[in-house]
């Protein structure tokens, strides 16, 4: 008997360093080689896996700045200081980046908006955007004030207040989420530092803007005549800044009659 448990043991303990230096042999042929740069570059990366730089997630992006085919800054996240590390780790320039964080382009909140009907429902813009007249509102451009880009937001960075999405630019990280979410594309990307934006996007005419909403874009452009930067034009009845060419200066805001640009 003791014999036979002797015979197991070494039969077991033979089969173990078989198997130990089959993996060991496996490992090192179908092993996959990992850049060192990727490595570190993934260690700098915040982990938040949000999307917001166009890949899959930080394991895709680190891959993708290691091999050169996205940029060092490419995580918005991450911001300059994250920047800065991985600039250094490529060996290339940081670059000079704004900051962008998430603008709303609607300024009708309850009590400045015309209401067509009452709505019952889910609390959701996407599914709203195809019921008739698309939500309460009258203004089918402006915001309807659901939600769905706050729950997009995984940084609290967006709150319907009074009807309206607003962003919280301390707290946005410019991962573009609430951009995707919005049916009627009212968010964009603007620069941390610009401090006058136009909070309209209705392409209606002054008049009809007027009998929908108290402080909608009415298309007169004044603030066109007053820049004197050519930095702010008229879009399909709408204006719409330049901030490459904006220097703050803040007499399109001064001369607008209905106060829209903020």
């Amino acid at each position: 008997m003791i014999t036979g448990i002797i015979f197991a043991a070494a039969v077991v303990g033979i089969i173990g360093i078989l198997i130990g230096v089959f993996l060991g042999i496996a490992s090192e042929k179908f092993k996959v080689e990992v850049d060192e740069k990727e490595i570190m570059v993934r260690n700098e990366l915040p982990g938040n896996n949000c999307g917001g730089c166009g890949y899959a997630g930080c394991d895709a992006l680190a891959k993708a700045i290691a091999a050169g085919q996205a940029d060092v800054g490419a995580c918005p996240v991450g911001g300059a200081s994250v920047t800065e590390k991985i600039s250094e780790i490529m060996g290339v320039a940081a670059g000079s980046a704004d900051r962008k964080v998430a603008f709303v382009k609607c300024k009708g909140s309850c009590d400045k908006t015309k209401v067509q009907y009452n709505y019952y429902g889910i609390d959701d813009c996407r599914k709203i955007s195809v019921v008739p007249g698309s939500g309460e509102k009258s203004c089918v451009y402006g915001c309807m004030g659901y939600g769905s880009c706050v729950k997009a937001c995984e940084f609290d960075a967006i709150h319907v207040v009074d009807g309206i999405a607003v962003v919280d630019k301390e707290k946005c990280v410019a991962c573009g989420k609430c951009v995707a979410s919005c049916p009627n594309a009212l968010i964009d990307m603007v620069p941390y530092k610009a401090e006058y934006l136009v909070q309209c996007n209705s392409h209606d005419k002054g008049k009809d803007v007027k009998a929908k909403c108290d402080v909608g874009c009415i298309g007169c452009t004044m603030c066109i005549k007053q820049c004197e930067f050519d930095a702010i034009h008229m879009d399909n009845n709408v204006a719409i800044i330049d901030y490459d060419k904006c220097t703050n200066c803040g007499k399109c805001a001064a001369k607008c009659p209905v106060k829209v640009i903020i």
